[in-house]
């Protein structure tokens, strides 16, 4: 009688080859030599050691990998995705529900900072002969938005330079991503006015995007790489003996993120008729890279995957809308995070804030976010809100010390709303694939990373139905 029970060594090698599994044992495995290398102390000359060097070098040179590809990702998805939006009738109303919903939860996460930043009281909790203020680097304002909105050149380059204590002048290219969206969004608009004449462009774009996509899931593939260095850098440079007397602002911070991505979040989910579990179980792989890297543009590619082939998110609009969130949906960064610290600079130098002033951190918290889109970073979040309240900006440097801590956290939220917003927009427009975000996951709660799946997803038809597209692939 034949079994159908599979041998265990066949499913041992599913599970050691899976993505989410090699990422967890990174995460320990990092974690791990991040102690060795603290243990090992500094080299004879005060450098670090030769552990802490290289673990570091490797989680940098990741981070460098996938925002690499950010610039020629974003710019092919948006101006493919407004082509393929162009067939939809609802384009606008996609849009709108978008915007509407990053609003929406924004509004949610804040109210939650605010609630927490009042009842916790972490400034007043703290010994202020421990901590120095300081003069933040940089000062978000309003103008950010409508200077960054206008392209200085056609990738939305920026150069800066920065003389060191020895005199060494040094430059740093970057980019900024609000204005590579506007032009990719021109572009398509362009191209899509042109109709039949611009099939070419349309073409090679979308040709573009695959090859892209392709090289970037080879970047993802070494994750698990990345992480190790990522992680064992963190636990070196930081370590939690800087917490001290910040304490209960790091509480505070992650009890909210915590609220945020395991309450409302959830809840939300619900209340479309959507898994919770298979939620969270589609969308991990990016929490986990997100947390590490500390990047939302860096886990962009991955967030759009998972958005894409574990969510059932369309295509011609997770292009859109995953890309576009990533610069303006921060519930970590513009929300909760901005809220507590706001409150609690307030209450360290001793200033009572009124009822127009918590109301004015809800506003600066769910717009301001577009506001620094491009500049970013928490601490420009922070500037700007503290400077909208007239509170000192002297503030910022009380919390540098444990920034890249609660930095983790914040943008592990920030990924999972990223992927969380265009899931129920897609569910209530009727176009969510519901065998896709309801199919397996493989042999545990992560992204299935086989070369056929992803051969299966670059052969999709652009224009497909979601009843259209592929099927989950199931495990090996």
């Amino acid at each position: 009688m034949p079994t159908t029970d599979a041998p265990a060594p066949s499913r041992a090698r599913r599970i050691l080859g899976s993505f989410g599994f090699q990422i967890s044992a990174a995460l320990v495995l990092g974690v791990v030599l991040g102690l060795v290398a603290l243990q090992l102390g500094p080299g004879a000359d005060g450098a670090d050691n030769p552990l802490a060097e290289t673990l570091a070098t490797i989680g940098s040179s990741y981070v460098a990998l996938l925002k690499t590809a950010v610039v020629p990702l974003i710019l092919t998805a948006i101006i493919a995705s407004i082509a393929r939006l162009g067939r939809v009738q609802n384009a606008a109303r996609l849009a709108g529900q978008t915007l509407l919903w990053f609003a929406i939860t924004a509004a949610i996460a804040v109210t939650i900072g605010i609630a927490l930043g009042v009842t916790l009281q972490p400034g007043a909790r703290v010994d202020g002969s421990g901590l120095e203020p300081g003069e933040p680097s940089r000062v978000g304002g309003w103008w950010d938005f409508l200077t960054g909105l206008v392209p200085q050149n056609f990738l939305g380059l920026t150069v800066s330079t920065r003389e060191s204590a020895e005199g060494v002048i040094s430059s740093t290219v970057g980019f900024n991503v609000l204005q590579v969206i506007v032009v990719a969004t021109v572009v398509g608009i362009a191209a899509l006015k042109l109709g039949k004449k611009a099939q070419p462009f349309l073409d090679f774009t979308e040709s573009t995007l695959k090859v892209i996509q392709k090289a970037l899931w080879w970047v993802i593939r070494i994750a698990p790489i990345g992480t190790v260095g990522l992680l064992g850098n963190a636990v070196v440079q930081y370590g939690w003996e800087k917490l001290g007397t910040l304490a209960w602002f790091v509480g505070a911070i992650y009890l909210g993120l915590a609220l945020v991505l395991f309450v409302v979040y959830p809840a939300l989910v619900k209340a479309h008729g959507l898994s919770i579990r298979q939620y969270f179980s589609g969308v991990w792989p990016a929490v986990q890279l997100a947390f590490v890297s500390r990047s939302s543009m860096g886990t962009l590619p991955l967030t759009q995957r998972v958005t894409e082939r574990n969510l059932g998110v369309p295509r011609e609009y997770a292009s859109f809308a995953v890309p576009f969130g990533s610069t303006t949906k921060m519930d970590g960064c513009a929300a909760i995070y901005p809220a507590i610290a706001a409150i609690f600079v307030a209450q360290f130098f001793g200033i009572e804030l009124t009822l127009i002033q918590y109301l004015l951190i809800a506003v600066v918290s769910i717009v301001g976010s577009a506001a620094t889109a491009g500049t970013t970073g928490a601490t420009v979040m922070l500037t700007l809100t503290l400077s909208t309240l007239g509170l000192p900006l002297e503030g910022v440097g009380l919390l540098l010390a444990v920034d890249p801590i609660v930095d983790m956290g914040r943008t592990a939220v920030n990924v999972a709303g990223q992927a969380l917003v265009p899931t129920i927009v897609a569910k209530r427009e009727g176009i969510l694939d519901r065998a896709i975000y309801d199919g397996p996951r493989g042999d545990g709660p992560f992204l299935d990373d086989s070369d056929e799946a992803a051969e299966a997803d670059a052969s999709t038809p652009s224009g497909a139905e979601p009843d259209e597209r592929r099927e989950p692939v199931p495990a090996r």
